[in-house]
């Protein structure tokens, strides 16, 4: 079985064969750290986007705003209206998707994920570049935020009260999931006050819906069955989290892109938000 809108996925093949001869393909690597990944080689003709600095707000703990946004496409991809532009990083494509999500969200609409991620590029062993290239500014122009795929922390907490016609799915580690700890190993001091998870929230860790080996999308039987065996259905709205909105922004492009959920939203707030908050419920 086909993923609902499998447009939205190219392969590392695809990418090969289509590294040079259209100006109207882009590449870029979104990145939570640089420094080990991009600067030590890329996808050649990859632009960087760097998630903490580029993708997000740092002073207003947002993501970026429209106007930030169409200065990035336009001057650091060179991106026009017309362009496609596929996107790959670390982490089996967390910070991909999140930009991936972002760009949804200001209205690109030829957007793209490579399968894999920067972790298939390198098992298979491919050419990589240390070249930062340089384009033409282009012509892209963002629109006015898409709030059908985000909420922010009232709307969750008012659908806490519409019982299962809402579904949340925590994408945090069980470990994060019961409050045992407040932060993957990797960021200790990235955390809440608060351990546990949003009440009534299900968890399914977001690894789940990718193959260990190379870290490529499982297929449609397989998510359907990983999703629907913990009342995750697309009869329902779906709120995905997790702790800063990079892990639920890969959950929400799974149910939406390939499996063609229509009513599944990124709380990008997410635990660090939700668990700082006074008097804000939690279970454990």
């Amino acid at each position: 079985m086909a993923y609902a809108h499998p447009e939205v996925l190219v392969d590392t093949r695809w990418v090969a064969d289509h590294l040079k001869g259209s100006e109207k393909i882009r590449i870029a690597e979104v990145d939570y750290d640089p420094r080990s990944n991009y600067s030590l080689g890329h996808i050649p003709g990859a632009v960087l986007f760097d998630w903490k600095q580029d993708i997000n707000d740092p002073i207003s703990r947002n993501v970026l705003s429209k106007q930030a946004c169409q200065e990035l496409l336009q001057q650091r991809a060179g991106i026009n209206d017309d362009t496609t532009l596929i996107l790959y990083g670390d982490f089996n494509n967390w910070f991909a998707a999140f930009a991936f999500w972002v760009f949804k969200y200001y209205g690109y609409k030829d957007v793209r994920l490579m399968n894999g991620g920067r972790k298939k590029w390198l098992v298979e062993d491919r050419d990589v570049s240390k070249d930062i290239p340089q384009y033409s500014t282009g012509n892209f122009k963002a629109s006015d935020a898409d709030n059908s795929i985000r909420v922010f922390l009232n709307y969750v907490k008012e659908s806490l009260a519409k019982g299962e016609r809402v579904t949340m799915v925590d994408v945090r580690s069980p470990k994060e999931f019961t409050g045992e700890i407040l932060a993957p190993p990797e960021y200790p001091t990235e955390h809440a006050q608060r351990g546990g998870h949003i009440p009534g929230a299900k968890n399914i860790p977001w690894s789940q819906a990718v193959n260990d080996n190379d870290g490529t999308f499982k297929s449609v039987d397989e998510l359907k069955k990983l999703y629907e065996s913990k009342a995750i259905t697309p009869d329902k709205e779906v709120i995905a989290y997790c702790r800063i909105g990079e892990r639920s922004s890969h959950t929400w492009f799974v149910l939406k892109y390939l499996l063609g959920y229509s009513n599944v939203k990124n709380y990008d707030g997410s635990w660090t938000e939700w668990g700082n908050m006074i008097d804000n419920p939690i279970e454990k």
